[in-house]
C-alpha cells in the first residue's frame, strides 16, 4: 500500500510561473516552417503561424528561451537586426546550417510580445564576449539616446522592449561548443560580462551556464569554480538534461525524474556550499533551460556527421511514443518538487525539434504525446508547491539503483483552495494510494492520466493525435479517507480542493 500525505501549511515554495518555459532555437525546423512560415495559410502578417501559436497557448507556455543553444556561440545578432531584404545568411558551425537570417531579435520580441509570453534571451560568450552582450542588451531595453537604442528604433521599435531574463551563454562546459572554455576561462568572463551587462540594466536577472549533464567529467567542480567567480553577480545557475531509454531498459527510463531530482539536489548543494564560503546571504536558483526526452545516442547521429545544409532541414525531429509522455509527466513532478530552487524551467523545444507540437510545411500541425502532461501541468500547477511525503515500495533499476515505484508532487492556490495532485506510477502493475490529509479536509473531484504501452512512437499527425489524455481511475471518499488508483505505468494529474 502506497500513502501520500499533503498539508496546505507544510509548502515548499511559491510555483515560478517561468517553470513551464520552451526554447526556441535556429536549429532544424524549429524556426523555419516552425513558428514562422510567411507563405502558410495560417500565417499571421508577421510571418508566423497561427495555427503554431494557437497550440502554443494550449500547451501553456509562460516564457521562450532564443535564440540557442549552440547556434547562439557562433552568432552575430546584428546581422539579423533591420531590413529583412539587407541580411546576409551565414553558416551556422553548431548544427551546420545555412541561417538566412530572416527572423531575429526584433520578430522574436514583438512575437512574444504579441502572444503575451516572456522573452529569455541568450548572449554568445563563444566566439564573441562582453561587447556584444551588452550592445545586445541596450538594443533591447535601452532609452533613446544612445547608439544601440536608436538603431532599435530605426528599424521601427520606439518603446524598449524591457527583457529582463538573459542566458550568459550555453553549454560553455562542453567540447561541443562553439568557443568552448574551462571553468576559470568562463567564470571569469561570465562575471565580466554580468557586471557590464547590469551597468546597462541593473534590473535584469542573469543565468550562468552550470554543466550540460550530471555526466560531464567536470560536473560539481565546474559549478563551484563559475559560481566562485560570479556568484555576487548571477540569478541563477542552469541544468540542462536530456533522458531516454536506452538497450530495452524501462525500469530506468521510467525513473528518470529520480535521476532528474539528484541532479537538482546536487547543484543546489554546490551552489550553497559557495554562498557559505563567501559569508553570502544570497541563494541562487535554479534556471533548468533545456530538459526534455531526447533519443540523442540511439536516433541522432551527431553534429559533426551533419552535412552543410539549408532551407531548414529534418533535425532531431524525434517522434514519441505512449511512454515518453509519461516520463516527461514524471520530470514535471521533480521540477515541481524542487520549486523552492527552480525558478526557470525550458521544455527543450517548442516545435519540431524534440517537440511537444510538430508541423509539416504548408500542412497542419499537432500535439505529440509529450504534449499533454506539460499542458495539463501548466494550467493545473498555480500557488503554491506543497511538501509531499510519499511512502512506497521501491524498485531497482540498472542506472538509478533503488527508486521510488510511486512519486508524486502537488500544489495548492492560498486564494481558492484549488489543489492539484500530479502522481506517476512506474510500475507495470496498478496501484492503490491513499491520501492522507491531516488537520486538513481534502477532496479530489476528477483526474486525468497518460497511460504508457508498448506502442512505439506515434508518427504523423493521425496516429498522434489518437493519442491523449484519459479519464483517471475512480477515487473514493470514505469516512475521511481518500483512495486513489494508478493505472500501470501511468501519469494522472488529480485536481480538487483542500483547506487548512
Amino acid at each position: 500500500m502506497t500513502t501520500i500525505t499533503l498539508h496546505p501549511d507544510f509548502r515548499v515554495g511559491a510555483v515560478d510561473r517561468r517553470v513551464f518555459g520552451s526554447f526556441v532555437e535556429h536549429l532544424g525546423r524549429c524556426v523555419y516552417t516552425g513558428v514562422y512560415e510567411p507563405g502558410h495559410e495560417t500565417a499571421d502578417e508577421h510571418g508566423f503561424r497561427r495555427d503554431v501559436a494557437d497550440l502554443t497557448k494550449e500547451l501553456g507556455v509562460t516564457m521562450l528561451r532564443y535564440p540557442g543553444g549552440n547556434f547562439v556561440s557562433n552568432y552575430t545578432w546584428e546581422d539579423a537586426v533591420g531590413p529583412v531584404e539587407q541580411r546576409k545568411p551565414f553558416l551556422d558551425l553548431a548544427w551546420r546550417t545555412v541561417e538566412p537570417n530572416l527572423v531575429g531579435t526584433d520578430e522574436f520580441l514583438q512575437y512574444c510580445e504579441r502572444e503575451g509570453i516572456e522573452p529569455m534571451m541568450a548572449v554568445n560568450l563563444g566566439t564573441r564576449g562582453i561587447d556584444a552582450a551588452i550592445g545586445l542588451l541596450e538594443y533591447c531595453n535601452g532609452e533613446a539616446g544612445t547608439k544601440w537604442a536608436d538603431m532599435r528604433i530605426a528599424n521601427g521599435r520606439v518603446e524598449p522592449y524591457g527583457v529582463k531574463l538573459w542566458c550568459l551563454g550555453n553549454e560553455m562546459d562542453g567540447p561541443w561548443q562553439i568557443g568552448h572554455k574551462d571553468a576559470h576561462e568562463y567564470g571569469k568572463l561570465a562575471a565580466a560580462t554580468g557586471r557590464a551587462m547590469r551597468q546597462v540594466d541593473p534590473s535584469i536577472e542573469l543565468v550562468a551556464c552550470g554543466s550540460s549533464s550530471m555526466m560531464m567529467d567536470t560536473f560539481g567542480e565546474w559549478e563551484r569554480t563559475v559560481l566562485s567567480y560570479c556568484y555576487d553577480v548571477v540569478d541563477h545557475i542552469s541544468m540542462h538534461a536530456y533522458y531516454e531509454e536506452m538497450d530495452g531498459d524501462r525500469d530506468s527510463f521510467l525513473a528518470s525524474g529520480t535521476a532528474m531530482s539528484t541532479f537538482i539536489e546536487r547543484v543546489a548543494a554546490s551552489a550553497d556550499a559557495i554562498g557559505a564560503q563567501k559569508r553570502s546571504d544570497k541563494r541562487i536558483s535554479i534556471s533548468f533551460d533545456e530538459w526534455n526526452v531526447w533519443y540523442l545516442f540511439s536516433r541522432f547521429v551527431g553534429e559533426t556527421n551533419l552535412p552543410v545544409q539549408k532551407d531548414a532541414p529534418r533535425i532531431i525531429e524525434d517522434v514519441y511514443s505512449a511512454l515518453d509522455a509519461v516520463v516527461v509527466g514524471d520530470m514535471i513532478i521533480s521540477l515541481l518538487s524542487h520549486a523552492d530552487r527552480v525558478a526557470v524551467g525550458c521544455l527543450a523545444q517548442l516545435v519540431n525539434v524534440i517537440a511537444p507540437i510538430m508541423t509539416e510545411p504548408d500542412g497542419p500541425a499537432w500535439r505529440q504525446t509529450t504534449f499533454h502532461p506539460f499542458a495539463t501541468a501548466a494550467r493545473l500547477a498555480q500557488g503554491d508547491a506543497l511538501q509531499v511525503k510519499v511512502d512506497s515500495a521501491t524498485m531497482p533499476t540498472k542506472k538509478h539503483g533503488d527508486v521510488p515505484t510511486v512519486t508524486a508532487a502537488a500544489t495548492v492556490d492560498p486564494e481558492t483552495g484549488a489543489l492539484a495532485l500530479f502522481v506517476t506510477n512506474r510500475t507495470a502493475e496498478e496501484q492503490v494510494v491513499t491520501l492522507r490529509t491531516p488537520g486538513a479536509e481534502a477532496r479530489i473531484d476528477g483526474g486525468s492520466a497518460v497511460l504508457a504501452d508498448h506502442v512505439g512512437p506515434r508518427e504523423g499527425q493521425e496516429a498522434a493525435e489518437s493519442y491523449g489524455m484519459v479519464d483517471a481511475l475512480p477515487v473514493a471518499h470514505e469516512d475521511g479517507a481518500i483512495t486513489l488508483r494508478l493505472a500501470p505505468e501511468s501519469w494522472t494529474a488529480f485536481h480538487g480542493t483542500m483547506r487548512g
